[in-house]
């Protein structure tokens, strides 16, 4: 089954919709809600896509696939999977500092945003820079 590219933007607004909404009715202090519950639509949809990604790269592995169409797109795939276990990182982190059940510093805190951030630039000037040599 797959989804059509309106249908991946319509999820992904209304997601991050629900999600902002959730936010401002905390930060204004009209629900009294854990910063977990705040985040769920946000890791609601990670999951999602956490769980495509596995179902792609699983794929990979059935009988009949030539390892070598491709290689570049697993590499990627790979990157993607890490990126998007560097931001549950980093969303679990924020969420257990503002709930206050650590008292790590704020900086220890951003480490997988800054990891993210510092990868999203390597894979940027890989792309722009790459040359291939066939």
């Amino acid at each position: 089954m797959r989804m059509s590219l309106a249908q991946r933007v319509l999820l992904t607004w209304l997601f991050t919709l629900l999600f902002l909404i959730m936010l401002v009715l905390k930060l204004d202090e009209k629900a009294p809600w854990n910063w977990f519950l705040i985040f769920i639509p946000v890791w609601i949809f990670d999951t999602i896509l956490i769980v495509m990604l596995i179902v792609k790269m699983a794929g990979r592995c059935k009988s009949g696939f030539d390892p070598r169409n491709g290689s570049q797109n697993i590499k990627k795939k790979a990157w993607y999977l890490i990126a998007m276990l560097l931001k549950l990182a980093f969303c679990l982190a924020l969420c257990a500092k503002l709930q206050r059940f650590t008292t790590m510093k704020l900086a220890y805190v951003f480490i997988p945003l800054w990891a993210l951030l510092i990868g999203g630039m390597v894979e940027l000037g890989y792309n722009i820079f790459y040359i291939r040599r066939d």
